[in-house]
């Protein structure tokens, strides 16, 4: 028997999209927790971070404790909400805002294939203006074969590893590029990857 006090229902505390997840397809859960742990792994030990496009916001707690202060932006104020509500009391702060404020490094997981190819540049370059380093995350053009109808009809921008690394190239001195399957981060073929990683550094 376990020693430990739960004295609260923790589905309650991980938010709307993430409790969603947890319900309708938990292995979801697992993989975007390990797209926050490799955000974590490379901004280590950085000061002011800026999340953009935080959902629920369940996944900056892997982040939060890692840097000197986090504030986490999304421009749906029902998630932010959510997010202020579950995730606030980690020392996280939290923005409705489409504004983008200067950091000492940025990240934005799941955002720019919402975006239209053209938009997606602009904002590319708004990022490269405001930190120094900038870490993307997107599903790969290749895995939209396997995503949902509703994924599909969500996703308008989803690109190939090397058409994101060439759009990062417009906008930053370096690119590094890492491909995901699942939970498993790796520099293998990106034709194969479900899942890609591109770091801008200036």
């Amino acid at each position: 028997m376990s020693n430990h006090v739960f004295d609260t229902d923790l589905h309650q505390e991980m938010g709307l999209m993430t409790s969603y997840r947890w319900q309708h397809e938990p292995r979801g859960v697992l993989f975007m927790l390990a797209r926050y742990k490799f955000v974590a792994k490379m901004l280590e030990g950085y000061g002011h971070v800026l999340e953009v496009g935080c959902g629920d916001g369940f996944g900056a707690r892997l982040v939060r404790p890692v840097v000197e202060s986090l504030t986490c932006t999304d421009i749906d104020p029902a998630m932010i909400a959510s997010a202020i509500e579950c995730q606030s009391k980690f020392d996280i702060e939290f923005k409705h805002t489409f504004e983008i404020e200067p950091a000492d490094a940025i990240y934005s997981l799941d955002v720019i294939e919402h975006m239209p190819f053209e938009e997606s540049r602009g904002w590319l370059k708004m990022l490269s203006l405001c930190a120094p380093v900038v870490i993307i995350g997107s599903p790969s053009l290749e895995s939209q074969q396997y995503a949902s109808p509703l994924s599909r009809e969500n996703h308008v921008n989803c690109m190939t590893g090397v058409a994101l690394k060439a759009a990062m190239r417009q906008s930053f001195r370096h690119v590094l590029l890492f491909s995901m399957n699942d939970e498993v981060v790796h520099t293998g073929f990106s034709p194969m990857s479900h899942y890609n990683f591109v770091i801008g550094i200036n």
